[in-house]
């Protein structure tokens, strides 16, 4: 079992929250906020329950080294401005000032440590680095969905150090819908797939292959299953080392799961030439373009599916969704999983760039779910145990 936020008497506690605010910096300024806000209505709710806070996070991948281009001051200031608040900061997670700040909380302040990263011990788990960072709290709290599939000092090891844990509101959601919704989903079931690789996605075909009703395959990766069927695709993005793969993939799904792949694409030189794209159909890419968005008559067939199902999945975007031209594919799939959300059909969005895509569209609160973790997403979705979500179990 599990402990929720609400089982717990959070009055004059200090309250030690793992976090993710694994955020874009740009300028000294974050570039995307969706994660932090995404942590407010646990933090919110402790502050009305009367505790004082301490929130830890990493920022990035500093190795151990001090680097002050990762630093959580502008995270820090973003939260502030979003509380309406000012939030305490120390320049070091585990030093004496950090553990004497923590402990001269009063009144519901929120302390912001540094990030955890610039010390090496965080990533190996380090007991005593562990037992440094319980030293600033009385109750543990776990909000950091996307770090869940890390066993890491601060979501993992310091659980060893309180009798007093559980999970915030936000991770509390997410495996409400990336776990129990997945378990006996409402069918017909359709998962969406895409991205550039098919490695990353490996697990999640195949776990889903004998369960969801259609498996829509998108993105780059579509290539490699069209190159292992024997279809010409031009100068298009293929994996040859996942060709074999792919053949065993639609081998396993045929009679399970209708595996559907596009047929036809935008197509350009490259992704800088979005001016000079043409639309081909699969089997006529014309050997100097690269097929780089699905097509009209692939969205087509593809919106019909989605407008059928009542439960749906989406991970990877349709293309290269970040150059106009070839956002196309991905915001149309974006808007019919929109349109059949308001007619009670489930949709969820397996973070990391379906998140950045939905977000672009300006569709974020239009789906049922849209996942903060992108890589624990994937793992969950594809029936595997989280490190950080197991040490919470009493």
């Amino acid at each position: 079992m599990i402990k929720s936020l609400k089982t717990f008497d959070l009055k004059d506690k200090r309250v030690l929250i793992r976090v993710d605010f694994n955020v874009p910096i740009q300028n000294d300024r974050v570039g995307d906020d969706f994660r932090i806000k995404a942590a407010l209505p646990t933090i919110q709710y402790c502050l009305k329950a009367g505790a004082n806070i301490v929130l830890m996070s990493h920022l990035g991948r500093p190795n151990g080294q001090v680097d002050p281009e990762l630093s959580l001051i502008p995270v820090g200031e973003t939260l502030a401005d979003l509380l309406e608040m000012p939030i305490k900061f120390s320049d070091d997670c585990i030093s004496e000032d950090a553990h004497d700040v923590s402990l001269s909380l009063r009144g519901g302040e929120i302390h912001l440590l540094e990030n955890l990263r610039f010390h090496l011990e965080e990533t190996k788990n380090d007991s005593n680095f562990s037992a440094q960072l319980a030293k600033h709290g009385q109750v543990y709290i776990n909000d950091a969905f996307g770090t869940a599939h890390r066993a890491h000092a601060s979501n993992v090891g310091v659980t060893q150090n309180f009798s007093h844990k559980g999970m915030g509101f936000l991770v509390e959601k997410e495996l409400q819908y990336l776990s129990e919704a997945m378990i006996k989903p409402t069918k017909p079931l359709t998962v969406i797939l895409g991205g550039a690789k098919i490695d990353t996605k490996l697990n999640l075909i195949t776990h889903f292959a004998g369960i969801a009703d259609y498996i829509l395959i998108g993105g780059g990766m579509a290539f490699t299953f069209l190159q292992a069927q024997g279809k010409d695709i031009g100068n298009s993005l293929v994996d040859p080392s996942m060709l074999a793969t792919a053949k065993a993939i639609m081998s396993r799904a045929r009679g399970k799961s209708k595996l559907i792949f596009p047929t036809d694409f935008v197509c350009a030189l490259s992704m800088d030439n979005s001016q000079q794209s043409e639309i081909h159909k699969v089997g006529e890419i014309p050997d100097h373009l690269m097929g780089l968005d699905i097509g009209p008559e692939t969205i087509s067939h593809y919106s019909e599916i989605i407008l059928a199902s009542k439960t749906i999945l989406w991970n990877g975007p349709m293309g290269v969704f970040e150059v106009d031209g070839f956002h196309t594919g991905t915001q149309k799939i974006a808007e019919r999983m929109a349109d059949v959300t308001v007619n009670e059909t489930i949709t969820i969005i397996g973070g990391g760039d379906s998140a950045a895509a939905i977000n672009k569209f300006g569709l974020m609160d239009k789906v049922s779910h849209v996942s903060t973790g992108g890589g624990a997403s994937l793992e969950l979705l594809s029936g595997h145990t989280l490190p950080a979500i197991y040490s919470l179990e009493l």
